[in-house]
């Protein structure tokens, strides 16, 4: 089991995606996702993607906290 924190830039790293913080931030302006909607719902994941977020939020992994920053920061 993994004991330390994980930020954005690990999590984009884990979903295939640079980390660097101008890539998140382009990528944050460009997709968002409707209140309500879980954040693995969202149409732009792949389904390899989706199934790592649904799997991070369901295990309460030490990727939650970030996977619950990042549908906050996409959430319009």
């Amino acid at each position: 089991m993994e004991t330390h924190k994980h930020d954005l830039s690990h999590l984009f790293r884990q979903l295939g995606y640079s980390g660097a913080p101008e890539h998140i931030d382009q990528f944050i302006a460009t997709h968002r996702l409707d209140k309500g909607v879980p954040l693995a719902d969202a149409m732009f994941w792949t389904p390899a993607q989706a199934h790592f977020l649904r799997r991070a939020l369901a295990e309460d992994s030490d990727w939650s906290e970030v996977v619950d920053m990042l549908a906050v920061r996409l959430t319009r």
